[in-house]
């Protein structure tokens, strides 16, 4: 018999190994990454079948090429491989994952309040994704690579009538924007207010497919209204949505600040 024991950190190890598969997965999730891993998959299955089956021919192509198709995955997964870095050097993941709350004042989340307000009182029409465990990539593609920081400036620069970008969404991944003018799904639900313009059906719609958190500016009447979970909530003061954005960024303000709140 075999005698089989798991130490506390063979039990240790597998956790890290399975943890780090599933935020891997949740990563690509939404991107076109996953169809691509999908058809390794079915490489993979081949390979292995023919291992089994004993089919010399097959085997020796996965063996010639086995160095080729490593690069062209290198090459192919370049994109995502390059975000994930960016965010690790960032400390994005351990953000995400709660290992790190962000401390301090959270002066991205009082810009971005501060540029939704400003949008709301100038009555100028904004969609704002903040990306949380689902991936967005999927979207991102269809718009326009920014990658600049949170400012109202920016943001105000972004969704105004004269910009190019002012129609489609702007994407926040972590605390900086990744891109703006991203096209986004609509809402098919029948129960949605038909007075409702176009930006509020992409927001609910993009809230149905994704866990994205959506803020809404309305161009006639400057409301603010956050999309969640597939629901919208319209009238939302400055200080309920900052509340929330401290809430979601696990930001840990000072006690001075927490009395202002």
């Amino acid at each position: 018999m075999i005698d089989i024991t798991f130490r506390w950190a063979d039990i240790i190890d597998i956790a890290i190994v399975a943890i780090a598969l599933y935020y891997v997965l949740v990563w690509l999730q939404g991107s076109r990454a996953m169809q691509l891993i999908r058809g390794f998959l079915v490489l993979l299955i081949v390979y292995v079948t023919a291992r089994f089956l004993g089919l010399q021919t097959i085997n020796w192509l996965f063996e010639k090429f086995a160095a080729v198709i490593l690069v062209v995955l290198i090459i192919v997964f370049q994109p995502e491989l390059r975000r994930a870095l960016e965010r690790i050097g960032r400390g994005r993941v351990l953000i995400k994952l709660g290992l790190i709350p962000q401390t301090g004042g959270g002066s991205f989340v009082k810009n971005l309040v501060k540029a939704v307000d400003n949008l709301s009182e100038l009555k100028m029409g904004a969609l704002i994704v903040i990306e949380k465990n689902t991936g967005l990539s999927e979207f991102l593609e269809s718009g326009v690579e920014i990658d600049s920081v949170v400012s109202p400036e920016h943001l105000l620069s972004i969704f105004s009538a004269r910009s190019p970008l002012h129609d489609g969404a702007a994407i926040i991944q972590g605390d900086r924007i990744a891109a703006a003018g991203c096209l986004l799904p609509l809402s098919e639900t029948r129960l949605i207010d038909k007075r409702l313009g176009t930006r509020h059906r992409a927001a609910i719609g993009l809230s149905e497919q994704t866990d994205a958190f959506v803020i809404v500016v309305s161009e006639r009447s400057g409301t603010i209204s956050v999309a969640e979970n597939g629901y919208l909530t319209r009238g939302v003061t400055k200080q309920m949505l900052e509340e929330k954005l401290l809430s979601l960024y696990k930001i840990v303000a000072k006690p001075e600040e927490k009395k202002k709140l």
